[in-house]
């Protein structure tokens, strides 16, 4: 064997190794992206998934996960959001509390509103395309908010926590497909 042949196959070997390297990683991040999320839930599984397109463009993929079936504000359960497309956290406050407003009974006090808002801008950020958002709702607590696996922020405001997740959960919803998906509904 020449040297130019095993330098060759070294490469290739060592290309082939990198790429299984690259591939062990990208498979322990998929895992982990919602561990932090799900530690509050130790016998979470997933209860529905969908995704979430309007006009064609698919925005992100949802799964709700809790330790059985149904799911309601009784008992904790997650709601993980994977983006496909990128947004601000100004967007993602923005529409989440259009939303809440929406979806309110009455009109939610100023006051009250300027928290929630920072509540949110607090917990969110900036998200790309791949990025994981994930809520864990703790019944009398509030929720727990972790992105791409890592804790961002507590609200320790039951009000809130219910307010936020009827977004995807109430019968109410803009999604409501999704909805029926979440809640294992086909």
């Amino acid at each position: 064997m020449s040297f130019t042949s095993s330098w060759h196959a070294m490469r290739e070997r060592a290309a082939r190794s990198a790429g299984w390297s690259n591939c062990v990683t990208a498979l322990l991040f998929a895992a982990t992206a919602h561990a932090g999320c799900t530690d509050e839930l130790p016998n979470a599984r997933v209860m529905g998934a969908g995704d979430f397109c309007v006009l064609g463009f698919c925005l992100y993929d949802a799964r709700l996960l809790a330790d059985r079936p149904p799911v309601g504000f009784d008992r904790p359960f997650a709601l993980e959001l994977t983006y496909r497309r990128g947004f601000s956290v100004g967007q993602l406050v923005g529409t989440g509390m259009r939303e809440i407003d929406r979806l309110a009974a009455t009109p939610l006090p100023d006051d009250l509103r300027t928290a929630w808002r920072a509540d949110m801008a607090r917990a969110f950020a900036d998200v790309a395309p791949g990025d994981t958002l994930c809520g864990a709702y703790l019944p009398a607590y509030g929720v727990r908010f972790y992105r791409n696996g890592q804790r961002t922020a507590d609200v320790a405001d039951p009000a809130f926590a219910h307010a936020f997740f009827s977004i995807w959960l109430d019968p109410r919803t803009r999604a409501p497909a999704l909805r029926s998906k979440l809640l294992g509904g086909s």
